[in-house]
């Protein structure tokens, strides 16, 4: 009996056997496998095998390395799939954690967001009802400091009224004085061994229009000189060096003829644009001025008017300024309190020459201020320092601009001119008083400074001694 052919077969394998095989090998790795194949064929000599069966067998064995090749391949790469797969699931499982998370947050950083959302339109709210009520409130304030301008502006006018009206009296009790004076003149108690007429009590009839005794009432009535005190004269005796003029003063000198303005004091003559040229007034503004009247009479031959008065402190060299250097026409003034604060006053009529009586007037209520020249309104406004305060205790000059408190005069500045029947009021004079003060029919009564308080006229400043305007020079 021939014992069947055994045949040994290598095949080399990467990567590992199969499952059917057995054992895994390690992925990469190369590994023998030996097959073993079994012929019923008979033994026979090596020289009597065809060659096609080799070949078969061949083919057989290389389809076979190649089946377990490709189950291997296989395995790996499900095997390397569950990894992936498994890999993907704890990712997404992941992701989806901090998804999750970023989801809560997301929502209490919303909760906490919609929390301060509603505290802040309450606020808002609040915000806007405050400001509702405070603007009702600016609306309420404005109306009552309306009001109360108004009501200021009418008590102004009150006021100027009643100093107006109380003028009035004061000339009525003026004239029922002096006609009591001739009454009691004419009905004086007759002395021992006179007889005194006396009509019968039943029959008390005036005596008739040719009466004697009329007659001769009329005639002392005539005679007495209706009182009148001159602006002077009364601004000394408000300074406290007034004197009783004696008789030919030259203060009581009646006008010569219609039309003539007399009783206006001194007046001091500024020949030349010098810086010597300065008079200096004492004691200047004691209390501080809410309201205040410049007037005076005024004559210069220049072409600009120049500086007429300058009131400096050591705060401010500008508290109150007329001058006209600066002005954009020549014929204009600037009238300054509180620099930089200023209004431009139109003088053109100044210019010509000849004497002018200028009022200048200024009040804080309102900040109303008027000019007046030769008794006409020339130039009126309001809101110009309103609710100032003039301090006391500065320099007050006249004819030079102060740069600095009594002193820094600039010739450019220089007032060239005359100068008469200066004065200064802490109040607002009211047209009455102007027209009679510029007509020399009465002196206002309140002046706080005049020329009598000239306490130092230097340079080559004239004091001249006029009765009347039109001898002053």
């Amino acid at each position: 009996m021939d014992i069947p052919e055994k045949k040994t077969s290598k095949i080399a394998l990467k990567g590992g056997l199969g499952a059917g095989v057995g054992a895994q090998l390690p992925r990469g790795s190369t590994s023998k496998v030996t097959i073993v194949i079994f012929s019923n064929e008979e033994a026979r000599p090596a020289v009597q095998r065809k060659p096609f069966f080799q070949r078969l067998r061949r083919l057989e064995e290389q389809a076979i390395a190649s089946n377990y090749n490709l189950s291997y391949n296989i395995d790996a790469r499900f095997q390397s799939l569950a990894q992936e797969s498994q890999a993907m699931a704890l990712a997404v499982n992941q992701s989806q954690a901090a998804v999750q998370s970023d989801l809560g947050h997301l929502k209490t950083w919303m909760r906490k967001t919609h929390r301060r959302s509603r505290k802040v339109d309450s606020r808002l709210l609040a915000l806007g009802a405050t400001l509702r009520e405070r603007s009702q409130q600016r609306a309420l304030q404005r109306k009552a400091q309306e009001a109360q301008r108004e009501a200021l502006s009418s008590l102004a006018l009150d006021l100027r009224v009643l100093q107006d009206t109380l003028a009035r009296l004061m000339q009525v009790v003026q004239s029922q004085g002096t006609r009591l004076d001739t009454l009691e003149g004419w009905l004086q108690v007759p002395g021992p061994g006179t007889t005194v007429p006396a009509w019968p009590p039943t029959q008390p009839e005036p005596p008739s229009a040719s009466s004697p005794k009329l007659q001769g009432s009329r005639q002392v009535l005539k005679a007495l000189p209706e009182p009148r005190d001159s602006p002077q004269d009364f601004a000394d005796h408000l300074q406290g060096t007034w004197e009783p003029p004696g008789p030919g003063s030259q203060w009581t000198r009646p006008p010569e003829r219609p039309g003539e303005i007399c009783n206006i004091g001194p007046a001091l003559v500024f020949p030349n644009a010098s810086t010597e040229n300065v008079v200096f007034l004492s004691p200047g503004f004691l209390l501080g001025l809410r309201a205040l009247s410049v007037c005076s009479w005024i004559r210069t031959t220049s072409g600009h008017l120049g500086t007429l008065l300058s009131y400096a402190t050591e705060e401010n060299d500008n508290k109150l300024v007329l001058h006209g250097r600066d002005s954009l026409s020549p014929g204009s003034i600037h009238f300054v309190i509180g620099d930089p604060a200023f209004r431009e006053l139109p003088l053109q009529p100044l210019l010509d020459g000849q004497w002018h009586h200028m009022c200048v007037i200024w009040t804080s209520i309102l900040g109303r201020y008027w000019l007046h020249v030769d008794r006409r309104l020339v130039a009126t406004g309001s809101r110009f320092r309103e609710g100032y305060e003039i301090p006391p205790g500065g320099s007050l000059v006249l004819g030079q601009e102060q740069d600095s408190m009594g002193g820094g005069f600039d010739s450019s500045e220089s007032f060239v001119g005359s100068v008469a029947g200066l004065a200064m009021w802490d109040r607002a004079l009211v047209p009455r008083e102007v027209s009679h003060l510029a007509t020399g029919k009465e002196f206002p009564p309140g002046a706080i400074l005049t020329l009598a308080n000239a306490a130092s006229v230097g340079g080559f400043v004239q004091r001249v001694n006029c009765t009347c305007l039109e001898l002053c020079p």
